[in-house]
């Protein structure tokens, strides 16, 4: 079966390889037929080996490198012992970063499973959804509502239940501003939770007038194109009065300062994407301010559940374009360069 799987050596490109082969079923496994998968930009950072080589997170069969991929849905199509507990053949179920976890931890047991210290990830410590077929933990795929369309649940899978989680990190209240700092795969789905789910107003940041267009068309009301204005801060507060919670989701350093300085007092700053480098800070800001400063990772199983069943009631409509897989290095460039509005989603029903 074909799969896109990280380089040997990683340079933040892939190669397709035609005869891959998923691990064998262990107890509480089950394989999944992939439909769709996503490319999300943590896939790039795997792929780069940002977080570590990912080839180096575990071996299989002696030689080894990882499939990426985690914003990946597909159908059930066989159980190993002890998945008929969970899932049952031809559940459509996603293939989230979140793969699975120890299950007993303080973290796990207190709701918060997705940061145990022993989490494995889809696409960066075992194989991810960029394949036709692949292994999930059955009690850890969430299942995917049939009155959802499969190619917008991808999207949900990762950057839609991201950015649900992370409003609900920065306690986003009716009738409150929101600014969302870039506006790409996860900016459009935060204006989307922001506006219809959260009832909250928005103020979205970006270099790109097309995705500023889309965020307008999905709910935001106060657009700043940070490439035409010498101050974005300055320009959010003027429109705002201040934001009550900024959402960081450009992967860049200049959009953390940006928000920070977005922020209302006791304003919160809720940090998403994950450029290398550090965030700087105003101490006198922060204690004057009572600015907050918070990380958000993905989301859990029920985080995954509800945004899930928002995006089945019509709510929330991820922007998503079918490409084939024999064109994802060219899409990474695409993703790298900044031109993609939504989601690009890998077709694997037509190989």
């Amino acid at each position: 079966m074909k799969a896109a799987v990280v380089r040997e050596t990683p340079d933040g490109y892939v190669d397709l390889i035609d005869d891959w082969k998923p691990a064998t079923l262990g107890f509480g496994d089950a394989l999944v037929d992939v439909e769709y998968c996503g490319l999300c930009h943590t896939d790039l950072h795997c792929a780069n080996g940002d977080f570590g080589n990912p080839n180096e997170m575990g071996t299989r069969n002696g030689a080894f490198r990882r499939v990426i991929g985690h914003e990946g849905v597909g159908r059930v199509a066989k159980l190993g012992e002890g998945a008929s507990d969970y899932l049952k053949v031809g559940d459509r179920v996603s293939i989230a970063w979140f793969y699975d976890a120890c299950g007993v931890c303080d973290f796990c047991v207190s709701g918060n499973e997705t940061f145990c210290r022993k989490v494995r990830n889809a696409g960066y410590t075992v194989d991810g959804a960029m394949a036709q077929q692949v292994i999930v933990n059955s009690k850890y795929a969430v299942k995917v509502p049939e009155d959802l369309d499969p190619v917008e649940a991808s999207s949900i899978t990762c950057a839609g239940v991201t950015m649900y989680k992370s409003l609900k990190t920065g306690e986003a209240k009716p009738g409150e501003w929101v600014s969302v700092h870039g506006a790409g795969g996860l900016g459009n789905l935060a204006v989307q939770y922001a506006h219809n789910v959260f009832g909250a107003h928005v103020a979205v940041i970006d270099g790109n007038d097309d995705k500023l267009a889309a965020a307008k068309a999905n709910g935001a009301e106060v657009l700043i194109n940070r490439k035409k204005v010498d101050d974005v801060a300055a320009e959010v507060q003027k429109a705002t009065g201040g934001v009550h919670t900024a959402q960081v989701t450009a992967v860049n350093a200049a959009a953390f300062n940006q928000a920070v300085n977005s922020l209302r007092p006791m304003g919160k700053l809720v940090a998403v994407a994950l450029p290398q480098g550090d965030m700087a800070l105003n101490i006198a800001k922060t204690v004057l301010d009572g600015i907050e400063v918070r990380g958000s990772l993905v989301g859990t199983r029920a985080d995954l559940k509800e945004a899930f069943q928002f995006g089945a009631e019509g709510k929330v409509k991820p922007i998503v374009e079918t490409v084939q897989l024999t064109d994802i290095n060219d899409v990474i460039d695409e993703m790298k360069a900044g031109k993609i509005t939504g989601r690009k989603v890998f077709d694997f029903t037509t190989l």
